[in-house]
């Protein structure tokens, strides 16, 4: 009589391999990039007023469909402090009305 071949034996290699197969196939996923948002470009406004900018406020800034501080700074390139203050000068001498 020929020795038994052993069935657990030979049933379980083939599975073992074909689980291998299975769960390397995909690969690793990799890990999200994320994105930095949006980066603003550092603002050198002025602090104080030079000639230039000062005569610009009483020549233009009358004539702005909207005036605001933050209009103003952006277009003079100052800061809102000295916006503000520029706002309320030039509504002190009736050039623009509140």
């Amino acid at each position: 009589m020929p020795p038994k071949k052993d069935a657990k034996a030979s049933a379980k290699q083939p599975q073992k391999t074909q689980k291998k197969k299975e769960g390397s196939g995909g690969g690793k996923a990799k890990k999200k990039k994320w994105s930095k948002g949006k980066v603003r470009d550092k603002l050198n406004n002025q602090v104080l007023f030079d000639k230039p900018t000062y005569e610009k406020l009483y020549k233009e800034v009358p004539q702005y469909k909207l005036i605001t501080p933050a209009v103003v700074s952006e277009r003079l390139k100052v800061r809102g402090s000295l916006a503000r203050r520029a706002l309320i000068e030039l509504r002190e001498k009736g050039l623009i009305k509140q």
